[in-house]
């Protein structure tokens, strides 16, 4: 049984290894950006200076000046070719790059960064070493991108107005990959109005050939894997498709019409004092948790918040019991594995390693079922194999 675990928890790549406390992979690139922003801010201390009625201090208030360097997420984790070692992909601003951990304890080579567009959902394959992930671009589509191994060049599967991610190779077949894919709504004028329910798709990178694995109009099938011995696995969720037009809902917004366009006015000039002071028009209530970047707890589309569990639970679920995994057969027949699950993982030996958000928890190949460990805002799991 694989007995290294790593995952990705509030933005940061943990390790897990046998009976040892979890313990955090630096990223010397992440470091250098946090430098760098950090020499940036003390460039312009002169903001801060001086007591006057006009003066940075009196501007922005003294919390606002104090926001720290620029915050660095780990966006997704993976395994590589080579045991020992890991895949992940790195976000900070406008910036993305794609990392290698070559022995797990901090050195690192970088494959790829780019201000144009970012990569998630990385997943590399373990016969060849070649990479798959999710390509996010501007407009709220996603498609499926490569890179093969020993080169840098990032290259599009797919294309159309759709949300295609999560990917992942099919062992045995080195050009195959399975991944979940959803039709994006628009009205007339072109505007995002929703997405459909995920469908399991397989591709195959030579002929460019798809195939629609699973698919229904009132569930939602999200992060495939498909195992050496022929089961599929994936979470299942009930599709919730969006509300039709509420009358009275209308007439509500248009009476608070005038205070949301306000409102949106400030968040507007709110918008360029980030960009160009780094600051925000207003300091009141908690900066910090009001500063907490959302995309670290969103899974599949979903904002996740951390919750307080029953008296004496220390890993409530984060999402709802209707969140499963299960494993289907070559043959046929669903099995549902686990309830309330976010992430999860299957080894090379059938260990199934899932996360609900707050812990994770290892089944064996003969059905146990073990707590592993316990942690905040967990949203990836990853099983290495020693």
């Amino acid at each position: 049984m694989p007995t290294t675990i790593a995952y990705l928890a509030q933005g940061k790549v943990r390790l897990k290894t046998s009976n040892e406390a979890p313990r955090t992979i630096e990223s010397p690139y992440a470091n250098s950006i946090r430098e760098r922003s950090v020499r940036a801010q003390q460039r312009n201390s002169w903001k801060t200076q001086g007591g006057g009625f006009l003066s940075g201090a009196m501007l922005w208030g003294q919390k606002g000046m104090d926001a720290g360097p620029t915050p660095v997420f780990v966006t997704s984790i993976s395994g590589a070719s080579e045991s020992g070692k890991l895949i992940y992909s790195l976000e900070s601003g406008t910036l993305c790059a794609l990392l290698a951990s070559e022995n797990l304890s901090g050195e690192e080579r970088r494959l790829w960064n780019n201000n144009n567009f970012k990569l998630q959902h990385v997943r590399a394959c373990p016969a060849t070493g070649h990479l798959a992930f999710s390509v996010l671009h501007s407009n709220g589509t996603a498609n499926l991108g490569i890179m093969l191994s020993g080169e840098s060049g990032v290259k599009e599967l797919t294309e159309g107005d759709s949300v295609d991610t999560s990917p992942s190779w099919v062992p045995g077949e080195a050009r195959r990959i399975v991944f979940q894919s959803a039709g994006v709504g628009r009205n007339r004028q072109g505007h995002f109005l929703a997405l459909g329910p995920f469908a399991i798709q397989e591709l195959n990178i030579d002929t460019v050939e798809m195939d629609t694995l699973l698919e229904d109009a009132k569930t939602d099938f999200l992060a495939p894997r498909v195992t050496a011995d022929g089961p599929l696995y994936y979470i299942r969720r009930p599709y919730a498709p969006s509300e039709g037009i509420n009358p009275f809902r209308a007439i509500k917004d248009l009476l608070l019409f005038p205070f949301r366009l306000a409102y949106a006015l400030f968040q507007f000039l709110n918008f360029f004092s980030m960009s160009y002071t780094g600051k925000k028009l207003t300091t009141a209530g908690d900066t910090r948790a009001r500063e907490l970047d959302q995309r670290q707890m969103m899974i599949y589309g979903n904002l996740i918040r951390a919750q307080q569990g029953a008296e004496g639970d220390d890993a409530p679920d984060l999402v709802p019991n209707s969140w499963q995994l299960a494993r289907r057969r070559a043959s046929g027949g669903e099995e549902i594995l686990a309830k309330g699950v976010v992430a999860y993982d299957v080894g090379a030996d059938g260990t199934v390693a899932y996360s609900n958000g707050s812990a994770i928890f290892l089944i064996t190949p003969d059905g146990r079922k073990e707590r592993v460990l316990t942690e905040r805002m967990i949203e990836q799991v990853l099983l290495l194999n020693d």
